[in-house]
């Protein structure tokens, strides 16, 4: 089968590589008719995440149809049209039954690299590292899922493959940062990042009872997107971003921010100089520019939310003002499987049509091309979908 391999840093391509086998009897193959590619690829395509090896198929949102079962899966048949769930859950452990499946005991077999630098190990994630399992992910022509009793979800008749892809990762952890806010009548969300993530942010707080959102960002076609989901916009590059907040909420601040963008900030003057210095010399691991900015945004006693990926270590934070103005700091990779169902009935209900994030589609063959110009935000690209 053809699929997007790992190559090296800015190396991706698209290569003839063995179609993949049941391996274990919770296991199904799919036949993958969407995937797309994601922002936190970017940290893999530009190096940033250790533990990838030459070769690795990369893609962690995909949908499909089921083309073969392992013995033991008893709730899907082969035929079913099927989306699935980035992170890989074995539904039995403690966190699986707390639904946090995104921290899932079982799921991966790597765990011991992530003990090393973590304390304990999330699961493991489709296509994104040795570290988190080793998976082969879905930006290929076929993919293996295990505990698919757990991790295929059904796609009703009637939704055509745009509007469900994004229930894999992007939907749900716009969805799961904007629900960490705690969001209360007539509070001011502050979302940084306005990529795919920010955008279903964006959209969720609304979804939740925002009055207001701010959103920031410097790219105009991403603000663009941003007005037209009715939040009010800020250019990082043309004003104070701090004073501008403090302005737009009367002295206050935001009541919740939202850190959608991660270790790859773009930070202005010499902070950012520090951290892209600190970062290429793997003194720091990630550039936390936008992480500390929200902090010093927040309001008093306010929440900062973290859907945006960190990868490692990070320094100069503002530990002082985030402790002495009681914020709530709530973050982590999305337990997709929590969120599934009631946003595809957000979905069946047209209350929300999540395809409006897409800006270009192309061929499983022309992948390189897609992560160069999504990389460098040329043609106006905000999310890519890829059709084996």
């Amino acid at each position: 089968m053809k699929a997007v391999c790992w190559q090296g840093t800015k190396d991706v391509r698209v290569e003839t590589v063995p179609d993949p086998t049941i391996i274990n009897p919770r296991d199904a193959i799919v036949k993958i008719t969407s995937t797309a590619i994601c922002g936190s690829d970017l940290h893999l395509y530009n190096g940033y995440i250790p533990t990838m090896e030459s070769g690795d198929i990369l893609g962690h949102e995909f949908m499909g149809e089921v083309v073969e079962l392992g013995s033991d899966v008893g709730n899907i048949k082969i035929g079913d049209r099927v989306v699935i769930p980035f992170p890989i859950a074995c539904g039995g452990c403690f966190f699986c039954q707390q639904k946090l499946t995104s921290l899932c005991d079982n799921s991966n077999p790597n765990a011991w690299i992530a003990e090393k630098l973590m304390g304990y190990s999330p699961s493991g994630i489709f296509g994104y590292s040795h570290m988190l399992g080793g998976y082969a992910g879905g930006q290929a022509e076929y993919a293996r899922v295990p505990f698919a009793d757990v991790g295929l979800f059904k796609i009703p008749d009637g939704l055509a493959d745009e509007q469900v892809l994004f229930l894999t990762d992007i939907f749900p952890t716009g969805y799961m940062a904007a629900e960490n806010c705690n969001i209360q009548p007539g509070d001011v969300v502050a979302v940084w990042g306005c990529g795919p993530v920010g955008q279903f942010t964006i959209r969720s707080a609304y979804l939740l009872g925002a009055e207001r959102v701010i959103a920031i960002d410097h790219v105009p076609e991403r603000l663009q997107m941003a007005k037209d989901s009715k939040a009010e916009v800020l250019n990082f590059e043309e004003l104070d971003v701090g004073e501008a907040l403090k302005e737009m909420t009367g002295g206050r601040g935001p009541d919740a921010v939202i850190d959608a963008v991660g270790l790859e900030a773009h930070g202005m003057g010499p902070e950012g100089l520090y951290d892209k210095a600190k970062q290429a010399v793997r003194l720091e691991t990630d550039r936390p520019h936008v992480l500390r900015q929200a902090i010093v945004a927040c309001r008093k006693g306010g929440t900062v939310s973290i859907p945006g990926v960190y990868g490692g270590f990070i320094d100069k934070m503002p530990m002082g003002a985030a402790m002495n103005k009681g914020l709530t700091f709530k973050m982590g990779q999305t337990h997709v499987h929590r969120y599934l169902r009631s946003l595809l009935d957000l979905v069946q209900n047209g209350q929300i049509d999540p395809s409006f994030v897409i800006t270009h589609r192309l061929p499983l063959e022309e992948a390189p091309h897609g992560y160069e110009i999504f990389n460098n935000k040329k043609d106006n690209c905000i999310k890519i979908v890829l059709k084996p």
